[in-house]
């Protein structure tokens, strides 16, 4: 993706995103979640990434010195297997906000996300204050849902049985541009991992 307009600012954050395959899985193991709660604002296939970092509105003339950044942490950290599986909510289905799909915690993943951060802090960008708790945002739930319908999104959250690794090879800066039917991502540069 090439911007032209310098002065133009972008929404955009730093991602793994999923191979295609993975995608359609993922959309299948939890269309039961979908149907359970239809109102709910559920991510679409094509949407399904781990953030690593939001970086927010910036001017198009950043997006050369991030891309740097980004090559320089990409070169000191090789291709890591990503384990997914089990689904959850924040802060908890009680009071669910986000319906997410886990990420095992990995060393190399965290080290990944530390260094990203440290290179991000170096460039003026606010260091997340909150510890890494890498998941895939499912849906989120804007308006709050009765009782009953949040102990059966519960109920067949535990019931979703999916699981699945594969290997992540780089990562993303996107372009996140907001539209009435919700956000559409585009890749604006990949940082490959060493093999």
């Amino acid at each position: 993706m090439r911007f032209t307009n310098r002065r133009r600012r972008v929404r955009l954050f730093l991602a793994i995103n999923l191979p295609p395959e993975v995608r359609r899985e993922i959309d299948a193991a939890t269309a039961a979640l979908r149907d359970c709660a239809p109102d709910v604002a559920w991510i679409t296939e094509a949407r399904l990434h781990l953030t690593l970092k939001f970086l927010g509105e910036q001017p198009e003339s950043r997006v050369p010195e991030i891309q740097e950044a980004m090559a320089a942490v990409a070169s000191r950290h090789g291709e890591l297997a990503m384990t997914l599986g089990g689904v959850g909510a924040f802060p908890n289905f009680r009071r669910a906000r986000v319906v997410w799909l886990g990420v095992e915690q990995d060393p190399r993943l965290d080290l990944l996300h530390h260094d990203l951060e440290v290179a991000c802090d170096k460039l003026g960008f606010a260091v997340e204050g909150r510890a890494f708790r890498p998941h895939l945002t499912l849906a989120r739930i804007k308006q709050p849902l009765s009782e009953e319908q949040l102990r059966e999104l519960s109920r067949v959250a535990k019931k979703t049985e999916y699981r699945t690794d594969f290997i992540v090879r780089s990562f993303d800066l996107m372009h996140s541009t907001i539209g009435p039917s919700g956000p559409t991502y585009s890749t604006v540069v990949s940082a490959v991992l060493r093999s």
